[in-house]
């Protein structure tokens, strides 16, 4: 039996795709064991959106070696797919990279007694047509899972590298989305998450006549007492079509991930962003109308070439003026090979840590604002796992509040009704409601 260990980094979908890698080491008889503990094979699925990601990637491989000289290591996701030269001068021990393409063949090719064939598994992602299909049974011990139902992207932002790393948009077909929705509700999940690179073009490429709208309307209707979250969609694909299945369906909750990055229209625009500062706040404000208990999360882009003091006090007074729930801000990194890298007026570290440090500190502004409306209130909450720290039960509510409770582990696993009784540190406390 092999004993094999997984590092993950980065997006959701790279958690699928390791989930996906798991359930088929499992399948073959391996054992699966913690990355810090010796293994036969060490896998490790790299990101690359931010130099501290391909960092972190980098001292992965360099971990996996000390704790395993002779371990046979294979090194797949974006970092390894952007620059594989790089990777495999990290160390002298001979290594595996597996493309983003090819992530269906990883597995046989860590259990290949052979060397790997570098030309065989990376290939030309840009010149992929359909998605690497790839199964998960299990999604370690969680209540919830994600389901990955597209990859790839399209749009070219001046600042991003994922379109050269992931390839263009490609979607799994409706009757696999169904199957894997079915295999996590055998399995016991209570609510899938609907992952993507640029998830709200999912269909475009398949001649099935599906949308991102028809997808959900499908899942929800076909598992009716299944939780279906969207893990994130760009601002012009929120319509009213959205909006109604929020609104008609139960099951689909009501949360909204729609990354902003800038709220100046000069920057957006050299971003190669499709929309203005404007249009971003009519569709916040809209999802707030029609859904107001809705949470609505943003990305914020820190720092990109170019942002003086105006363009920055720009985003921070949309964000301050907007029924936003919660802010996701990143300092802007440069990535060789985008459009952005090469652009004058690089922003000083020092300037877009304390923009950073600005945004972060209207995040938890915002948090506590949207986290204390719901004081006093009754929520359905999944409950998730223990908290190790203080022991309570955590979970979510439908609109993604994160509820702490005391009661029993037998919870775990279940939709209570949970009341809302204080909002403490930028944390939520309930109890169980009695019926």
């Amino acid at each position: 039996m092999k004993k094999i260990a997984i590092a993950t980094l980065g997006c959701k979908v790279n958690q699928y795709e390791s989930a996906s890698f798991i359930s088929s080491f499992i399948e073959t008889g391996c054992e699966i064991v913690p990355f810090s503990s010796q293994a036969d094979v060490y896998v490790i699925n790299t990101c690359a959106v931010t130099g501290r990601a391909g960092q972190h990637s980098r001292q992965l491989v360099r971990r996996a070696m000390k704790a395993n000289p002779d371990a046979k290591l294979v090194v797949t996701g974006c970092y390894s797919q952007m620059d594989p030269q790089q990777v495999l001068e990290i160390t002298e021990n001979p290594l595996c990279i597996v493309g983003n393409g090819y992530k269906h063949l990883l597995v046989e090719t860590a259990l290949a007694e052979s060397s790997c064939d570098l030309s065989m598994v990376m290939g030309n992602i840009g010149l992929k047509h359909e998605i690497s299909p790839l199964q998960v049974r299990r999604f370690g011990g969680r209540t919830r899972a994600f389901l990955r139902i597209q990859d790839g992207c399209n749009n070219f932002c001046s600042y991003c590298i994922v379109p050269y790393t992931r390839g263009r948009s490609r979607s799994v077909p409706l009757q696999e989305v169904l199957d894997q929705a079915a295999v996590f509700s055998g399995e016991g999940y209570r609510e899938i998450v609907i992952t993507g690179i640029n998830v709200g073009k999912y269909g475009a490429d398949l001649d099935e006549d599906e949308t991102i709208y028809s997808v959900f309307s499908r899942l929800c209707r076909d598992f009716p007492d299944m939780r279906f979250r969207l893990s994130s969609i760009e601002p012009t694909e929120v319509n009213d079509t959205l909006l109604a299945l929020m609104t008609d369906l139960p099951n689909f909750m009501p949360h909204l991930h729609i990354p902003l990055q800038s709220g100046d229209d000069r920057i957006l625009q050299d971003m190669n962003r499709h929309y203005s500062a404007k249009y971003f706040t009519e569709v916040i404000n809209n999802i707030h109308s029609v859904l107001p208990d809705a949470a609505i999360g943003c990305d914020i882009l820190c720092g990109f070439p170019g942002e003086d003091d105006t363009a920055h006090l720009n985003s921070i007074r949309l964000i301050e003026n907007l029924p936003v729930t919660y802010l996701h801000v990143f300092p802007y990194s440069k990535r060789s090979g985008t459009l952005a890298a090469a652009m004058k007026n690089q922003v000083p570290k020092q300037v877009k840590e304390e923009r950073v440090r600005k945004f972060r500190a209207l995040d938890r502004v915002k948090r506590d604002n949207f986290y204390s409306r719901f004081v006093s209130t009754t929520q359905k909450v999944l409950v998730e796992q223990r908290n190790r720290k203080n022991k309570l039960l955590q979970g979510f509510s439908e609109n993604y509040l994160p509820v702490k409770l005391s009661g029993p582990a037998s919870l775990t696993g279940d939709v209570v009704s949970v009341r809302i009784s204080r909002l403490k540190d930028g944390e939520l406390f309930g109890s169980v409601k009695k019926s």
